[in-house]
């Protein structure tokens, strides 16, 4: 081969890979950051056999999608909870009764989660928060002053976008980040993600807009979502804040961390100073 022939040979490689990997990573953005958990009829029931105060709840979106959520019923506060991209949320069942029994919970499965029907995006989840939170309002006891949001890593976005719609008592945001884009471009500094996105949960956008009291939660030693993420978001947020730097905490072991569980219940009694 000649040195011509050589430099056209590599020229063609390089063409392929700056067209072809962009392309790749843009058609697999939805499994790259939606990692679905399905959940079979037998294993919910064995769930509600192991959790008889859990309610099985299902709704019927404005497109047809029936999706699905878990209902603890207790006290006059009601958590929504917005769970990671790998969730299937009754795992947080033992978590909700054990830790805050006097809180009632909505533990709501994405589309193609659990038994949720549908394929996940950003604009599912958020219309999707939005019809949760409407169906709540109107369960028997329930005071619309005394919602809460508890968004966990990729539900951090769900959750801000319905604060941003919806009035809310507060926002509890574990391992949250300012935006989906901004993470990824840590990740994948090498590719235009502006320009590849189609999720982008812009948290930071809203912030400076929102009021409601916020608990921002952030893992001192998270791999996945660098702290710096927290920060920002915590930094733009325009209401009373407070936030908790867990030490020496991953992304995944914010739970069993000494200060994760009391600093949320004293949240919910004290709320913002």
């Amino acid at each position: 081969m000649t040195g011509e022939s050589l430099l056209v040979s590599l020229g063609k490689i390089g063409l392929a890979l700056a067209v072809g990997l962009p392309l790749v990573v843009y058609l697999a953005q939805n499994s790259l950051i939606f990692h679905r958990q399905p959940l079979s009829a037998a294993a919910a029931a064995e769930i509600s056999r192991r959790h008889p105060a859990a309610t099985e709840v299902f709704l019927s979106t404005a497109d047809g999608t029936r999706i699905h959520a878990w209902h603890l019923k207790s006290g006059p506060d009601l958590m929504l909870y917005f769970g990671g991209n790998a969730e299937e949320v009754s795992w947080m069942l033992d978590a909700a009764r054990t830790e805050m029994p006097h809180v009632s919970w909505l533990l709501m499965n994405y589309r193609g989660y659990g038994r949720s029907e549908g394929s996940p995006s950003e604009k599912a989840l958020v219309a999707d928060a939005l019809a949760w939170y409407d169906h709540a309002v109107k369960l028997p006891g329930v005071d619309a002053k005394r919602i809460y949001a508890f968004g966990r890593s990729l539900g951090s976005g769900p959750a801000v976008a319905l604060a941003a719609e919806r009035q809310l008592a507060g926002l509890i945001l574990v391992t949250p980040f300012d935006s989906l884009a901004a993470v990824a471009k840590r990740y994948y500094w090498y590719l235009p993600v502006d320009w590849l996105l189609k999720h982008r949960f812009d948290s930071i956008a809203l912030a400076p807009k929102l009021k409601q009291p916020l608990l921002c939660l952030i893992a001192e030693r998270d791999e996945v979502i660098p702290p710096v993420h927290g920060e920002r978001l915590f930094a733009a947020w325009g209401g009373a804040k407070r936030k908790i730097v867990m030490q020496d905490a991953g992304h995944n072991s914010t739970d069993t961390h000494p200060i994760f569980w009391p600093s949320i219940r004293e949240f919910l009694a004290q709320k913002v100073n």
